[in-house]
Order: C-alpha cells, then sequence, then structure tokens
C-alpha cells in the first residue's frame, strides 16, 4: 500500500487533471459557440474547432518546410546551402564542402565557368585594383573593392545592424549603401566608405515640401567619408512603387533623420518628381554633383530597356562629362523590407538578364569605361559574383548576404517589426541578440572570404584578377542541355533595340 505522502499526491494529481480536462471542454463548448457564430471564416463555421488548427498548421508550416522537408537546394528566395555557406564564411570556416556538389548544373542558364589547362599559380595572382568612379567630379572616388554592402535602409533595418555593418564595412574596406533612408551616426560609426542614396521622398536632404534641399545635401556632402551619390529611379523588388516604412518603424529618431512626422507610415512617391524624362534626369544628375562636388549615379531596375539606349544618344549629344558616373542595375527578383506581392513576383528583369543587356548598350555607345556598372540582386555566393564581373559589372552591391552574415534566417518578417533576430526590428527586446561588435567581425569575415572565393575562380579561368573575368569564361546551359559561351549571345537582337522597351508615351 503507498504511503500517505504518495496517496496524497495522487488526489492532488487527480483533481488537477480533472481540471484541466474540464477547462479544456469548457474553452472547446465557447469555441464551438463562436465558431458557428461566427460568419468571416467558412471553415470554421464549417468546422468548429478543428477548423482553428487550419491557421496553426498554415503559420508553422513555413517552419517545418525550412528546417526538416525542403532540400538543401529548394527554398525560396535563398536555399539552405547558399545561406550556409554564407553563415559559414562569415565564422571564417571558409566554403569548403566534401563527397560532391548538390548544385544541379542542367537547368536552362546555369553558368559554367570555363576553367584553363594551365590556371594562374595563386602565388602569380594579383589583389583587385581599386576603380575611379566620377572622374569629372571635383572629388573622383577610387573605390577599393569589387563587392560591397547594398542600401538597406537606417529603419527597415534596426540602429544595431547597421552599426554592425559600419564597423564591418570598416574593416574590410568596402562601402556601405545607406538605402534611401537618410545618414545617421550609426552609419558613420565604422569609418567606412559610404554611398548615400536619394530615394524619391529624399529623405535626409528633403525640404518641407518633399523635394530636394541644396543645403542638407551640402551637409551630407560635407562628410568626408560620404563618396558618392545614388539616385534611385527604381527598385528592384518594386520598380514603379516608392519605398514603404510601416508606421511602428518610424520612431523618433528615424522621423528626424528622415524629415518626416514620427509613428506615421511613411510611403516615398514612386518616381523624382523632378524627373520626367531623358533629359531632367541628366539636369538633375549634373546638380546633384554640381553641389555635392562627388560622383553620382543613377540605380534602376531594367524593364524597358529603349530608354537606355536614347540616354546614351542624349549624353553623347551633351558631352560624356554629362554622364551619370554610374549605373545601378538592380534585379527583378531583389529584396526589400517591404513590397506589394504584385510588383515583387512579376515586374522588372532578373540580373542575369539585364545586366549584359545595359553593359551591351554602354559599349555600342562607347561609354562603358566613362559609366561604371554596379550590379545588384541575389549576388551573394561567389559564383554569382564572378558571372556578374565576367557579364561587365565593374562592382557587385550585396545586401542579404550581409543580412545572413549578421545571423538573419530568412524568417521573412522584415515589414512586421518582428525579426526574431534583431536585424529588421526596432523592439529592443529583439535587438538584444545582435551584438554589433561580435556581428562586424562576420560582416567584414564574409566579404573577404567571398572575395578570396571569387579570386579562386579567376585564377581557374587563368586570369590574374577578377575583373579580368570575360564573358568567354563563361559558358550558359541552353535548353538542348549543351552549353554556349557567353560572349557569343546576343542580349539585345539589333532589330528591337529601337522598338522594343521603348519609353511610354507621355514620356
Amino acid at each position: 500500500m503507498l504511503p500517505d505522502w504518495a496517496m496524497d499526491t495522487l488526489a492532488i494529481l487527480t483533481q488537477v487533471f480533472i481540471l484541466l480536462l474540464g477547462t479544456g471542454a469548457l474553452l472547446a463548448i465557447i469555441f464551438f459557440i463562436i465558431d458557428i457564430s461566427q460568419t468571416r471564416d467558412a471553415v470554421r463555421r464549417n468546422y468548429p474547432v478543428v477548423g482553428r488548427f487550419r491557421g496553426l498548421f498554415t503559420t508553422l508550416g513555413e517552419f517545418f518546410r525550412q528546417y526538416f522537408f525542403a532540400m538543401d537546394r529548394e527554398e525560396l528566395p535563398f536555399n539552405r546551402a547558399e545561406r550556409d555557406w554564407v553563415y559559414r564564411s562569415s565564422k571564417g570556416e571558409g566554403g569548403t564542402i566534401g563527397f560532391g556538389s548538390t548544385k544541379p548544373l542542367t537547368p536552362v542558364g546555369t553558368a559554367i565557368f570555363v576553367n584553363c589547362p594551365y590556371p594562374m599559380l595563386d602565388d602569380d595572382g594579383a589583389d583587385a585594383e581599386s576603380m575611379l568612379i566620377g572622374p569629372f567630379a571635383r572629388q573622383p572616388y577610387d573605390a577599393p573593392s569589387f563587392f560591397n554592402i547594398s542600401g538597406m535602409s537606417y529603419g527597415a533595418l534596426s540602429r544595431p545592424a547597421v552599426r554592425a555593418l559600419s564597423r564591418g564595412a570598416g574593416k574590410a574596406n568596402i562601402w556601405l549603401n545607406t538605402g534611401e533612408g537618410g545618414l545617421s551616426d550609426a552609419h558613420l560609426e565604422g569609418g567606412c566608405d559610404i554611398v548615400f542614396q536619394i530615394g524619391t521622398a529624399k529623405y535626409g536632404v528633403r525640404n518641407p515640401e518633399g523635394g530636394l534641399s541644396d543645403e542638407k545635401l551640402k551637409a551630407v556632402a560635407g562628410h568626408e567619408r560620404v563618396r558618392m551619390f545614388e539616385l534611385k529611379l527604381s527598385q528592384g523588388a518594386k520598380p514603379g512603387k516608392g519605398g514603404i516604412l510601416p508606421a511602428e518603424k518610424v520612431t523618433d529618431e528615424i522621423a528626424a533623420i528622415r524629415g518626416i512626422p514620427a509613428h506615421q507610415a511613411s510611403h516615398s512617391p514612386n518616381r523624382h518628381p523632378e524627373v520626367g524624362d531623358n533629359s531632367e534626369l541628366l539636369d538633375f544628375v549634373a546638380h546633384i554633383r554640381d553641389i555635392s562636388g562627388k560622383p553620382v549615379g543613377i540605380k534602376f531596375v531594367v524593364g524597358a530597356y529603349g530608354w537606355i539606349d536614347e540616354l546614351c544618344e542624349d549624353i553623347k549629344a551633351r558631352g560624356i562629362e554629362s554622364a551619370p558616373d554610374f549605373f545601378t542595375i538592380d534585379s527583378g527578383d531583389g529584396g526589400t523590407g517591404a513590397a506589394p506581392m504584385a510588383l515583387m513576383d512579376n515586374v522588372g528583369l532578373p540580373i542575369r538578364e539585364s545586366l549584359p543587356m545595359v553593359a551591351d548598350i554602354l559599349r555600342r555607345h562607347g561609354l562603358k569605361d566613362r559609366i561604371r556598372i554596379i550590379a545588384s540582386g541575389k549576388l551573394l555566393l561567389p559564383s554569382s559574383v564572378a558571372w556578374a564581373l565576367a557579364a561587365g559589372a565593374d562592382f557587385i552591391q550585396c545586401g542579404r548576404g550581409f543580412m545572413f552574415s549578421l545571423g538573419c534566417i530568412q524568417a521573412m518578417k522584415c515589414h512586421k517589426n518582428t525579426c526574431p533576430t534583431g536585424v529588421t526590428t526596432h523592439k529592443k527586446s529583439l535587438q538584444r541578440g545582435l551584438v554589433p561588435k561580435d556581428k562586424a567581425e562576420k560582416v567584414a569575415t564574409y566579404a573577404n572570404t567571398l572575395r578570396e572565393h571569387v579570386e579562386i575562380i579567376a585564377h581557374s579561368c587563368g586570369v590574374s584578377e577578377p575583373r579580368k573575368l570575360k564573358p568567354m569564361h563563361v559558358r550558359l546551359v541552353e535548353a538542348n542541355g549543351r552549353s554556349k559561351a557567353m560572349d557569343r549571345l546576343n542580349f539585345i537582337p539589333p532589330e528591337e533595340l529601337r522598338k522594343a522597351g521603348s519609353l511610354p508615351e507621355q514620356h
């Protein structure tokens, strides 16, 4: 027979069990009445109580797929193999794997690099040289690195994230693009080179009416570390749509930096009101360059492309000094903190098509050496960066790769202020997990490892440094299963150059 204390414990447990069972039954009855009475959800009305599990399983499904069910190469926008490479590289563990590749080489468009029989010895290789941007600006920029941090606004990103990126960029000697959210002390903290992006709302350099303030522009240009200005015409994830910052992310500090009301959602115009055609674009670029004294370029995602050809004609008519100092070409599958799904999924050419196209247009007009090309959009692995250099890019900007180096787990909650790793949230409790000093080391290590592995590809192809990679070094898989050298592909049929992709009639 059980001792008295055991009998007492058993009695208490029995009572607790009965209480829990009764509470569960009562809740089930309450939920049953609520579900069968409500009219908003058909599933819950037809299947009361049980129908509630549908929403739970839908929510949990993305997590189970990511960690248990999806194969290493299946997920979007970045699969596990890609994310793991960045995680390992940011920790200094390198990119070495064993047994064999899991990357399929048969899908159409797959890039295969052409190794040479006598590759460049690593000891004979050369470090990638710096490259001058903006020779006609009063203060040209001799950019030291071909791989840099893309535009991600303070506001879309948290303060600890921006501080870590600034410090990491300084350690790796790469530039940090501010995104359209203005310049903060967090950007300047690490002593890195800064590219200031001017979005359609002119955050950080706007007057009370929302136009460009020359006085504020001069003040920003007065910072020694601000090296260039990037005029954003469109962004890959939302071409034709301005930036979106939810009200919960517009803190007092961010509102002061941007020059907007606090705690109110902020939506940028879908284009610059000052720029309605190519002539006005060149005038605006010249104005910003004259006020700032620094190189000025434009950022856009390619859709229609006839206007680029016409822009080159206008530049040649005015003189090459009138040209934007660089083109930042964003991909139609680029990233963002928040964008309408209709645009994110369906509008804009991917970088695989648009980059060679723009490079070809500039070569045809003799402007390739005048206008530097910066490629952006899912270029976070050595293979994609090496491809971009071979396709005509002079520089690469990457955003989400550096987010992974900060600890991003692709929770895809950037627009909800609930980022579990503190990268895109302004909740102090969630930011606590992101320590800038530690993450800065990972940012720098990721950048250095990627550049090292791009050099490995370049040496395998027989060239001394990455920028010497050319289209002839890459073959693209075609529909018949065979590959074709990229330098033999026509990205713009000559007969279509004028008639296809021309500007809308109102322009």
